[in-house]
């Protein structure tokens, strides 16, 4: 299938590869759209931040959040910024480390059958209209490629690891995601 992904790699995407990954294991079907949230330092975009910290060049002495995260080895599949740039950091047919210690319908260790997509930002402050446009876009482009991702199987971070995680956190607008679905969001 030609489609939006080659090997798992979105075709619309910046690439910038992360070693934050491993295998799936062996049959795994991917099933679930995990929506998180970050921005590094917190609150502040556009950095490059968030990209070194995937690929583990973070400068540590740069800003004094980043001596809390200086252990973390970590990486989402996806991040869309806030003027709505796609990168990518891992194939979508690989283990992403995004969920850490997660719950969903039932299994544990959401890692091994999702694929984790970070929008640039905070949880009380809205997310852009661009953003919304290209988070529409790749999640179309995510159910064609992966089609046990349902409506109901994208999910927010604090839906799969609850009292851990609030991302994507209030600001996030589901309905108006839904409706670029094209889904009844009620």
């Amino acid at each position: 299938m030609a489609g939006a992904f080659v090997e798992g790699w979105y075709r619309e995407a910046q690439r910038c590869p992360s070693p934050n990954h491993n295998e799936r294991p062996a049959g795994t079907v991917v099933s679930l759209l995990v929506i998180h949230n970050i921005s590094l330092p917190p609150g502040q975009f556009g950095t490059g931040c968030v990209q070194a910290f995937f690929q583990n060049c973070l400068d540590h002495s740069a800003h004094p959040f980043f001596q809390e995260i200086v252990d973390l080895r970590v990486a989402a599949h996806f991040l869309i910024e806030r003027q709505g740039a796609v990168t990518q950091f891992v194939s979508c047919d690989q283990r992403a480390w995004h969920a850490g210690v997660s719950r969903f319908d039932g299994r544990e260790n959401c890692n091994d059958f999702s694929v984790g997509i970070e929008l640039e930002g905070t949880d009380d402050l809205a997310y852009t209209d661009a953003q919304y446009l290209a988070l529409g876009r790749l999640t179309r482009a995510l159910q064609r490629a992966y089609p046990a991702i349902t409506a109901e199987r994208i999910q927010g971070h604090s839906d799969i690891a609850p009292g851990r995680k609030t991302d994507p956190g209030p600001a996030f607008d589901w309905a108006r995601l839904h409706r670029g679905l094209g889904v009844d969001g009620s």
